[in-house]
């Protein structure tokens, strides 16, 4: 779907009379959705700063060099990492201010910040001043989000500050793979024993993803960058989906199952699917619909037929492949949710329910996911350019397009690329969170 505003905006003419309208100019993203490599930092540069300390901690450093990372002089910097752990004081925040203000002036358009905060704290002040530094970097993301640039910060919990939990981090938040991700704080705990899951980062065997709604849009974007990574993709969506799920399955040597998930009977047939393949590595709760109206207004049939799909379908897989073991140790689960989810949207009672029902069991199943070395995380899109979008009003569909930072839509590809992320050995220490990919959206902010 074409968004003809950022294709007119990129036009010098069309800049200067968007300009003289005052008209949204959107930048088109840097984005990077290809099979993840070595070294992940490579060609960018880097600039590393450390308000309050006389210098970054040594594991950042050497996360940045591992990942291939340069810096060069006084060249545009494109990931600017802020090692903002010693911000305990109102002092400290004066450095922050300081120095950030000096960085982010070096920031090249489209670059990424990414701030490193810490969750250990021995008094109210040290609280304060952690926290400030969280409502610094959403108010920064939407400032330079009309570069096409994004930022967003980790929260450092005891011990997480390792060389490869912190290089994990910058493959993702400080590269173009975040494109659509800014404004985000999330909890980033100390990486679990390896020995607890020695398994789905292993390369001696072949990785096995289950994804659901798999037929089109955000699954089917999925399931091709997961192969790119050498996932085998098991897709599940409608039977009458069958013909575009069969495409996907031939175009990425992947196995299918058109089934109905709320049907009788389907939930055997998927056991029987992954008992086939040898276990799940990876399961992708994608599958979702919509069936709007206000409360007054909505039948019996448009709330049931939501939560059945959206909500009962993920209790009941989950329900079964723990049942009968398949989700093999060190496996990573994905609930799909929404910014409707956390914000709420009239006329969406029943989905907003759903999808925030996905967030509280996405953190309350992290112990469970734990025990077997695995992860469960929630991945919250916002205006996405699928078909779904595309059936919207005409003036709904531009302000969804327009209310966030970087003053656009994203893509399937931007939250195949957030699932990807969480799949990866680099994500193990995060779980238990909801990853917004909505180009930090003012709803919910």
């Amino acid at each position: 779907m074409t968004d003809r505003l950022l294709s007119f905006v990129q036009h010098p003419l069309g800049r200067r009379l968007a300009r003289a309208l005052n008209l949204p100019q959107p930048v088109t993203l840097a984005r990077r959705q290809d099979a993840w490599t070595d070294k992940e930092l490579a060609g960018r540069t880097v600039l590393a700063i450390a308000p309050a300390s006389t210098a970054p901690m040594p594991s950042l450093l050497a996360a940045i060099v591992a990942e291939g990372g340069s810096s060069s002089g006084d060249a545009p910097v494109q990931s600017l990492i802020v090692d903002a752990t010693g911000c305990r004081d109102v002092a400290a925040l004066h450095a922050l201010f300081e120095q950030a203000q000096h960085a982010v002036a070096r920031l090249a358009p489209r670059g990424r910040v990414l701030a490193l905060t810490s969750s250990g704290v021995t008094s109210a002040a040290e609280a304060a001043c952690l926290q400030a530094v969280q409502g610094f970097i959403r108010a920064l993301a939407k400032e330079i989000g009309r570069r096409g640039a994004t930022a967003n910060a980790l929260v450092l919990q005891e011990g997480a500050a390792s060389a490869t939990a912190l290089a994990g981090a910058l493959r993702f938040f400080a590269t173009d793979r975040s494109a659509y991700v800014s404004g985000q704080v999330l909890a980033w705990r100390k990486e679990p024993d390896p020995s607890t899951a020695a398994s789905i980062d292993a390369t001696d065997r072949v990785r096995v993803a289950l994804i659901t709604g798999a037929a089109g849009g955000i699954g089917a974007a999925t399931a091709r960058r997961l192969a790119l990574d050498g996932w085998r993709v098991l897709g599940i969506d409608v039977p009458a989906a069958r013909a575009p799920l069969e495409g996907l399955a031939r175009e990425i040597g992947g196995a299918l199952l058109a089934a109905d998930l709320t049907a009788p009977g389907a939930l055997d047939e998927l056991i029987d699917a992954v008992r086939r393949l040898g276990g799940i590595d990876l399961l992708v709760h994608n599958a979702g619909i919509t069936r709007d109206r206000t409360l007054a207004r909505m039948s019996v049939a448009e709330w049931d037929a939501v939560m059945a799909v959206n909500l009962a379908a993920v209790l009941a897989i989950d329900a079964r492949l723990d049942e009968a073991g398949l989700l093999n140790a060190g496996a990573r689960e994905v609930c799909l949710s929404s910014i409707s989810g956390i914000a709420g949207n009239a006329g969406q009672t029943n989905y907003s329910a759903s999808k925030a029902a996905l967030i509280g069991y996405a953190a309350a199943r992290a112990a469970a996911m734990d025990a077997i070395g695995g992860t469960i995380n929630a991945v919250a899109p916002g205006f996405i350019e699928t078909a779904m979008t595309r059936r919207m009003p005409v003036m709904v569909r531009e302000a969804g397009r327009r209310l966030n930072a970087l003053k656009q839509g994203g893509t399937p590809g931007d939250v195949a690329e957030a699932i990807a992320f969480l799949a990866s050995p680099g994500a193990r220490a995060l779980t238990g969170q909801v990853l917004r990919v909505c180009g930090q959206s003012l709803l919910g902010a």
